[in-house]
């Protein structure tokens, strides 16, 4: 492997002319830099990261903490997209800027997060991203983070700068095309009460109703999920489908929490005799296209924007570590697309 003393005698110059060539700290005469550029690259010479970072501040490092990777399913398991796709968003934002990523999985122990962080800031890392499974509150303590911190896909309540979907938004814009499409009874079977999207979504859908002239039915919104992380059995989802069905004014589309509720439900309504989607439309929410797209008839959801957030996030934190950004006061909402397939048809007009 070459040397900067070899690039140097290759080029007749001193081992300081070719650092500072390489580092760009110090003038150098035109044709000594080609002289020197034209010696690395017969030589094939590679600069030393690590000296650079001896003779330099900044070592070009950002961390990131993650459950994406212990969290992720394997192979052919149905779920949701997985936070691995705001991971790759990270991943091509900070490769962009010639920086490494390091990157930490917790395997499911929040109680990591802080030995983590301390051996991120041995590291010398110059930034710090922490990603979440899923929207949601998190009691991140940074206090130990001597750089810049952006929470991704959570938020806390400390004013952390974080990055989250903007769900109510999302919603929104999916009940908004269901209206256009002749839907007046739009049924929705929501995720476990407890996760802040939901909350967010059911006021998307209201915002939409609202919009066009339409009342709210509480009756129309019903639970069709058990506890977090926790399948979508027949318990839960079976019983809710039957009190929409079983309606004065039965649903003419029902919204999915989320693409894997909708998997289920088409087998819960094909059961039933129903047929998708002449006499029954369904939406999902994800956009998780293993499902999505598979599925006979090709689901019409709403695509979370995992891998722009990952961007955005990463963005954020390079911003931040210029000095270019002020810390933010207010959570990056980042909306993401209707997609529409043919699991919903079009209502004669009435």
């Amino acid at each position: 492997m070459s040397t900067i003393y070899d690039v140097a005698r290759e080029a007749n110059v001193s081992p300081k002319t070719v650092s500072r060539v390489i580092n760009g700290d110090a003038p150098v005469g035109k044709e000594t830099r080609a002289r020197v550029e034209r010696a690395i690259e017969k030589l094939d010479y590679v600069p030393s990261n690590a000296a650079r970072m001896m003779r330099s501040s900044k070592s070009g490092l950002i961390g990131m903490i993650t459950g994406a990777i212990s969290n992720t399913p394997e192979p052919g398991e149905p779920t949701g997209l997985p936070d691995i796709y705001i991971v790759q968003g990270i991943l091509r934002t900070i490769a962009a800027r010639n920086m490494t990523l390091m990157i930490a999985d917790t395997g499911g122990r929040s109680e990591k997060v802080e030995d983590l962080v301390r051996t991120f800031m041995q590291h010398k890392v110059e930034g710090l991203i922490y990603v979440a499974d899923y929207h949601r509150c998190v009691d991140f303590d940074a206090s130990a983070a001597d750089c810049p911190v952006v929470l991704a896909n959570c938020y806390d309540t400390k004013g952390t700068p974080c990055i989250i979907p903007d769900d109510r938004a999302c919603q929104r814009a999916l009940v908004e095309r269901l209206i256009a499409h002749g839907h007046r009874r739009i049924g929705y079977l929501t995720l476990d009460g407890s996760m802040d999207a939901v909350g967010l979504r059911v006021a998307g859908y209201r915002d939409a109703l609202e919009a066009a002239g339409l009342p709210f039915d509480p009756d129309l919104v019903r639970a069709g999920f058990g506890e977090v992380h926790q399948p979508h059995t027949a318990s839960v989802l079976g019983p809710a489908l039957e009190g929409l069905l079983a309606l004065d004014a039965p649903p003419t589309v029902i919204c999915c929490g989320n693409d894997e509720m909708a998997l289920r439900l088409y087998g819960l309504l094909r059961t039933r005799g129903l047929r998708l989607p002449e006499e029954i439309s369904v939406a999902g929410f994800d956009n998780y296209r293993a499902i999505a797209e598979t599925l006979l008839p090709p689901l019409t959801t709403v695509e979370l924007p995992y891998r722009k957030m990952g961007e955005r996030a990463a963005a954020r934190l390079l911003g931040l570590i210029d000095g270019q950004e002020e810390k933010p006061r207010e959570p990056v909402l980042v909306p993401g697309p209707v997609v529409w397939r043919s699991s919903v048809i079009a209502q004669p007009a009435s």
